[in-house]
């Protein structure tokens, strides 16, 4: 196969990063854009040269003002969507923010006009059905010793490949 045809069939996805963080009640943090109808966490758009992982400290950092230590990946989730083609997300463990941290956050706001911790069971009513499926599978990831690899959301059937 010519080296044009190859470099034609590959995968050029969007790649963004988010963080999940909690507070004391191990209720999630969820932020409201200015830009989107729907809640959502802080992270944003990898950019050239970026790892997945710093570019979510730097969304945080942007987003919220505030530098917490960022753990561990929680999940990979496969989610092409029809307007901005194929994207892979990665969500990253930011654990229980401090009050120090707490009482930092400053946000972005051409970005942001709020945010809140919700319990796990109000995720789904703040946001669109396949980034609430992505928080809850990281969510629980928190708990097992590897990520989640996850397609739009959920966990594949391994049947289905």
């Amino acid at each position: 196969m010519a080296a044009n045809a190859h470099e034609a069939k590959m995968a050029h996805p969007r790649m963004a990063a988010g963080a999940l963080f909690f507070d004391a009640a191990d209720r999630i943090l969820m932020v409201e854009p200015t830009y989107k109808d729907y809640w959502d966490i802080p992270g944003g758009y990898v950019e050239t040269g970026e790892s997945p992982l710093h570019a979510a400290v730097r969304e945080v950092r942007e987003e919220l003002g505030i530098t917490p230590p960022i753990g561990r990946l929680l999940a990979v989730d496969w989610a092409p969507n029809e307007a901005e083609g194929d994207k892979v997300l990665y969500l990253f463990d930011g654990g229980q923010l401090s009050q120090d941290h707490l009482a930092q956050i400053t946000l972005q706001p051409d970005e942001l006009k709020g945010f809140s911790f919700l319990p796990a069971e109000q995720v789904a009513e703040r946001t669109i059905p396949r980034l609430a499926r992505r928080i809850l599978a990281a969510t629980e990831a928190r708990t097992h010793t590897a990520p989640v690899y996850l397609e739009h959301g959920q966990k594949p059937d391994s049947r289905a490949a």
